[in-house]
């Protein structure tokens, strides 16, 4: 195997800062859930029924999981002068960004619900158009192993700059933005930060240079969208790649989502300590960003894969008792080690072990269908999260003993603490089914 790359380090970077969709990506998993149903030392009034926050969200991550593949499949049989997934992220990246500041006005519908549903249903849309596209690049401008791996690290390394951006920073935003007043705090932090992730979009719109002549074979030009999906599924180490992937991402999504609840509700901290539990996971997951690529040539994706499952499982079981029989102080070393684990797990490992399951069927098939596959990575990415935004409003509010008329009706509905070690638990069977999958998972 080549031991070098053949990419230059100025061509990694652009791309790697293309990944900025991350911000508006961890606003909406972070804040939408917050901002209509608020811990109850926040501050803010819940707008809508827990319920209602379900439906709402489900049909927008439904549109959005339609979308995924069928962009994919679009962009891997375009031609144009600027190649085939450049022009699909420069012309979704602006109104991503219009959509995500549309979330936290409800004021132009008579109905919030039906403003959720539809401010939704454009985001995801537009999030598939720069997605699909933006991932499908790294097999498309790659030439090797190395050049994969490469650009899967700095993907991964800008991806988490940009998520804890998006975490660290709202907290000092709110305050200063807002002088007390939470709801205009949060509104101007979206409109910063959105307006923010327009630069990396575009930084690799111009920065990254795309091969503009790709021969699509015959096979591309005369396979319709169903036989693509027919053939790329006969690969059953792909299908075990997604349902693992689709349940580290469901106990994933749910817990990063807890973590504000968690500072708030459970270690009895304030807004701005948001800031310094993330600086915590994140500071510590940058940290083994260089040593998990290393591992990754030495071990390959799937045993480092289980390995940090396996800790995910013990760390969310630790969190399920932090409170209880765990002072709440070693929340920050539970918080840090999580974020040793998911350094791979979640951002090195996906994009890298698709890339290689692309190469090796794009050798065997002899076609050029890197854009469906991450399509069809997007779709199960997609559903792990309507997945989990449609469990967490339920089990934020349930208790011991659920009162399914609070749930349902009165959109009054506050968070219970029994609600949020519910939803710890909830990731950690998730961590469980992830880890059957991607032993079973050939690499």
């Amino acid at each position: 195997m080549k031991n070098k790359s053949s990419l230059s380090i100025k061509t990694q970077i652009f791309y790697g800062l293309g990944v900025s969709y991350a911000i508006v990506d961890q606003i909406f998993v972070q804040w939408v859930l917050y901002y209509y149903l608020p811990p109850s030392s926040s501050g803010l009034t819940p707008l809508v029924a827990p319920i209602f926050i379900t439906l709402t969200l489900i049909i927008s991550r439904f549109v959005d999981m339609i979308f995924d593949p069928l962009i994919g499949y679009l962009s891997d049989n375009l031609k144009s002068p600027w190649g085939r997934r450049i022009p699909f992220i420069a012309i979704g990246a602006i109104p991503l960004a219009l959509c995500t500041i549309l979330f936290f006005y409800p004021v132009f519908l008579p109905s919030i619900p039906l403003h959720l549903v539809l401010t939704g249903s454009i985001f995801f849309i537009f999030y598939s158009v720069v997605g699909a596209p933006y991932n499908a690049l790294i097999p498309e401008i790659s030439n090797n192993k190395i050049d994969r791996l490469n650009l899967s690290t700095w993907q991964s390394l800008f991806r988490l700059i940009y998520t804890a951006i998006a975490m660290i920073l709202p907290g000092i935003l709110i305050k200063s933005f807002g002088h007390g007043d939470t709801e205009l705090g949060i509104r101007k932090m979206v409109i910063s930060l959105s307006l923010f992730s327009l630069l990396g979009m575009f930084a690799t719109v111009f920065g990254v240079k795309e091969p503009k002549n790709i021969n699509l074979t015959e096979e591309n030009n005369k396979t319709n969208f169903k036989k693509s999906l027919k053939e790329i599924f006969k690969n059953k180490s792909f299908i075990f790649y997604l349902l693992g992937l689709l349940f580290f991402f469901t106990g994933f999504n749910t817990l990063r989502t807890c973590i504000n609840y968690y500072v708030e509700d459970i270690m009895n901290l304030g807004k701005s300590d948001l800031t310094l539990i993330s600086a915590i996971l994140f500071g510590s997951s940058a940290l083994f960003f260089y040593p998990t690529n290393l591992l990754s040539r030495k071990y390959g994706y799937k045993k480092l894969m289980l390995v940090s499952l396996g800790a995910l499982i013990i760390l969310s079981l630790i969190l399920f008792n932090l409170g209880k029989f765990i002072p709440v102080k070693f929340g920050y070393l539970i918080f840090a080690l999580i974020g040793v684990a998911i350094s791979g797990s979640a951002f090195i490992f996906p994009p890298a072990m698709l890339s290689e399951i692309i190469n090796k069927a794009n050798k065997k098939e002899k076609s050029n269908m890197e854009g469906l596959y991450f399509g069809i990575q997007g779709f199960f990415l997609k559903f792990a999260f309507l997945i989990s935004v449609g469990i967490i409003p339920i089990l934020l509010v349930s208790g011991n003993n659920i009162d399914f008329s609070q749930i349902f009706l009165n959109k009054t509905s506050t968070v219970q603490i029994s609600g949020i070690y519910n939803s710890t638990l909830f990731s950690t069977f998730s961590f469980i089914l992830s880890g059957i999958f991607y032993y079973l998972y050939k690499e």
